[in-house]
């Protein structure tokens, strides 16, 4: 197999000779490995979190919801529900009464969003799982809390709690008397601000909280296939069964801020962390700088022999790129290495004492991960342009050197 002098040259520099540059090499090798792995295991948690928020939403929130053009209120819901019930995809089709409330228990007191909603619908629509306590029972004057909710309150099954209607402050020649319901469940669905931030009542309470004889303010649908094309085409045969009665959001538009701001942060996160790899790079680049050092007789020679200045610059780029594709190689395999093991290391943190996923705050059982192609392309892309770059300037360096000033040293 016949092999080019540039790549034979720049293969015979890399060999160690127990030489400040072959540390430096070293050195080099495994800053982009660790710029590389660094890059790719962190941009896999971020993406696997995602997942998780994403699946939390989808679980508890409806995937479509279907509000009035004009006014608060829809009083044809149940036409309207079975309307949406006939189209194909869809699973579940909930009329609900969704707003703020003030509840109090014992001097505490709490202002979430309470759900007005049949009891069926709730345990259709909402997959909360089992419940935490009690059980999820709608009927009569009783009403469900969150997890995280009925802990502020100091309140568990069988409690009352005193719910104030929102009415109160904003009506002006009505009063509405608060009441009295029983707490007869507890969920939790392991997020936060779901747990703590959602109550549930049957829809017949929640209205005369509300002072409302009939409607509802809001048509929720669940779909079976709540992302890609198939989704944007059930969305739109939704809005068509509607007409202009009604507006469609879907659960992306609503929760816009949530997934914004999660893309930012994984932008932001990664950015920074390639400035590593950034570092990194710039190491192979002082490595070659030494190196065109150390071998200037030899550049003086390759030229009186006849040595282009392009193909000496072949000779230290395709060095530099050679430590960039093994500190690449290297960083995948060790950011394999690690995501495949990612929660042993976490849990063998843990018993060390550094509590870097703790259970408690998050919620889950095992760190989250997702390792998507796009992202490999993007770093190992990005340290070959870094790599080239940073090869450019010491191999201009050495094809630029005066071949007798060379010699003579």
């Amino acid at each position: 197999m016949k092999m080019s002098f540039p790549f034979f040259l720049a293969l015979k520099y890399l060999k160690p000779k127990r030489s400040v540059a072959s540390v430096i090499t070293l050195v080099s090798v495994l800053g982009v490995m660790l710029g590389v792995a660094v890059v790719i295991i962190v941009r896999s948690v971020m993406t696997g979190f995602g997942d998780i928020w994403e699946e939390k939403i989808l679980d508890f929130k409806p995937h479509v919801s279907l509000l009035p053009m004009s006014g608060n209120v829809i009083m044809d819901e149940n036409v309207l529900a079975e309307r949406m019930r006939a189209v194909k995809g869809v699973t579940c089709v909930t009329p609900e009464i969704d707003t703020r409330v003030l509840i109090s228990h014992k001097g505490r007191v709490l202002a979430p969003v309470i759900l007005g909603v049949d009891g069926d619908d709730f345990i259709r629509a909402y997959r909360v799982g089992a419940p935490r306590a009690g059980k999820y029972d709608l009927e009569g004057d009783s009403i469900v809390l969150g997890a995280s909710a009925a802990r502020s309150l100091g309140v568990w099954v069988g409690d009352e709690v005193t719910v104030y209607s929102p009415k109160t402050m904003v009506s002006k020649d009505e009063v509405f008397l608060p009441v009295k319901w029983k707490v007869t469940g507890i969920f939790s669905c392991g997020q936060h601000e779901y747990d703590s931030g959602y109550v549930v009542a049957s829809l017949p309470n929640v209205r005369d909280l509300m002072g409302m004889e009939k409607g509802v303010f809001a048509i929720h649908v669940k779909t079976d296939c709540p992302t890609g094309e198939r989704f944007r085409d059930l969305v739109s045969e939704l809005r068509n069964e509607t007409g202009a009665s009604l507006r469609a959001v879907t659960w992306r538009e609503a929760d816009r801020e949530i997934f914004n701001a999660l893309a930012v942060e994984k932008n932001m996160t990664a950015l920074l962390l390639s400035l590593i790899s950034l570092v990194a790079v710039f190491c192979v680049m002082n490595t070659l700088l030494v190196l065109t050092v150390q071998k200037t007789p030899e550049i003086g020679l390759l030229k009186a022999l006849g040595f282009s200045r392009l193909e000496i610059m072949k000779v230290f780029m395709t060095h530099g790129m050679i430590q960039c594709t093994l500190g690449i190689v290297l960083g995948l395999l060790t950011s394999w290495a690690v995501l495949a093991n990612l929660q042993n290391i976490v849990e063998w943190l843990a018993r060390m004492g550094l509590e870097v996923f703790p259970a408690s705050v998050y919620g889950l059982a095992a760190i989250p991960h997702r390792l998507i192609v796009s992202d490999i392309f993007w770093v190992v892309g990005l340290v070959f342009v870094f790599g080239l770059i940073a090869s450019a300037l010491p191999a201009l360096i050495a094809a630029f050197k005066d071949p007798v000033k060379a010699l003579e040293k």
